[in-house]
């Protein structure tokens, strides 16, 4: 029976583990938008992470909605939501299992703001906006709900979920750094670099303030993953791995933000006509120099390595005399005997990544690499 302000539905609450509950039950989707809504990825005020959902799809939820407006529609998979603590399960007093019994969700209904429903829906955005919008009278459909306040375990449950699909990577990689829980092996893999490249990105200090593509950053010039594969091949095998204490579990983000940030000030100052502008106008924001010119960032680095932490001078004059061999906006590439290509030729693949990395330290080291370091 719903009443004015509320909705209650029959629904099965299920135990999984010591300490996760969900529930689980069907729903008129032309309800949904009576108590659930979409929480869009965003940033307040203070560069704080908001939200976690991508914008609607508009092509996918056409194509939705007609199927759905067809003769014999089937939509067997659940929706998932998360409601917060204002939704209650009231049980029944028949003996329950071990690990679920029946009961009824009672849900209440604020349709004044969006803000204010007490449902996010954590994956089914483009099947609920293709109900919402479909002209038919009702479309029945299974949900899957938990109940949090939590913000932070919506947006880890939305990414265990959609890690798996064709879901854009660079709004999963948004997301990772304000996440704690145990993650699958890649993502796992790649929760620090993205703390890292959101501090490089946000720092008001940083010469990639602002340059880097995400999902809140849609201006960007650089890709998100391409910055990602630089510092996940520092962290690993570069300069930045000096700063890390895996067996004590210790790593030292400011230090590697530092170096970072005077590699890249210094990479800007020398190369100033190609810094900031697209891609397509600009090899060295493209995915294959900033790869390459990580490289070039941890050879620096180690030239210098008994003179103490990197600073934006060292890399400054070791990058100076590259000015002359490199074609990040015009002209050709001289990659050796009968090897030239023009300047935008240069792909994002393993192996143009290879070659262009290849030819700066080939030319590093004839330059600058034999001749003594200064004494700092």
């Amino acid at each position: 029976m719903n009443h004015a302000n509320e909705v209650r539905l029959p629904a099965l609450e299920i135990k999984q583990g010591p300490n996760r509950t969900f529930y689980s039950f069907a729903v008129d989707g032309k309800l949904l938008p009576k108590f659930a809504t979409v929480s869009r990825i965003r940033r307040d005020a203070d560069n704080i992470l908001a939200g976690y959902q991508r914008p609607e799809v508009l092509s996918h939820i056409s194509e939705i909605r007609t199927y759905i407006e067809s003769r014999d529609p089937l939509m067997p998979n659940a929706i998932v939501l998360a409601f917060d603590s204002r939704v209650r399960f009231i049980p029944q007093p028949a003996a329950p299992t071990s690990y679920g019994r029946w009961g009824t969700l009672v849900i209440p209904v604020d349709e004044t703001a969006e803000h204010h429903k007490p449902g996010l829906i954590v994956d089914g955005q483009q099947r609920s906006a293709a109900i919402r919008d479909s002209q038919v009278a009702s479309f029945p459909i299974c949900a899957t709900a938990f109940i949090t306040n939590d913000d932070r375990e919506q947006r880890e449950q939305f990414i265990l979920v959609n890690s798996t699909k064709p879901l854009p990577k660079g709004l999963i990689y948004e997301l990772l750094p304000s996440t704690e829980m145990k993650l699958p092996p890649l993502l796992e893999r790649r929760r620090f670099p993205a703390q890292l490249l959101f501090r490089l990105n946000s720092d008001e200090s940083s010469p990639l303030h602002g340059k880097i593509r995400t999902p809140t950053t849609p201006g960007g010039v650089i890709q998100d993953n391409s910055m990602l594969k630089m510092l996940e091949n520092s962290l690993s095998d570069g300069v930045l791995y000096r700063f890390r204490d895996p067996l004590a579990g210790e790593t030292d983000t400011e230090a590697m933000l530092s170096v970072l940030k005077s590699f890249w000030a210094a990479t800007s100052t020398v190369f100033p006509k190609a810094w900031g502008l697209p891609p397509t106008r600009s090899r060295l924001m493209h995915g294959a120099g900033i790869v390459s010119m990580g490289f070039l960032m941890d050879a620096i680095a180690e030239r210098h390595r008994d003179a103490g932490m990197p600073k934006q001078e060292w890399f400054r004059e070791d990058l100076t005399p590259l000015q002359e061999v490199c074609r990040w906006t015009e002209g050709y590439w001289d990659f050796g005997p009968g090897v030239k290509r023009k300047w935008n030729e240069i792909q994002n693949t393993s192996k143009d990544i290879q070659m262009l990395a290849n030819y700066l330290m080939v030319q590093y080291k004839s330059l600058v690499w034999n001749r003594p370091a200064d004494q700092h």
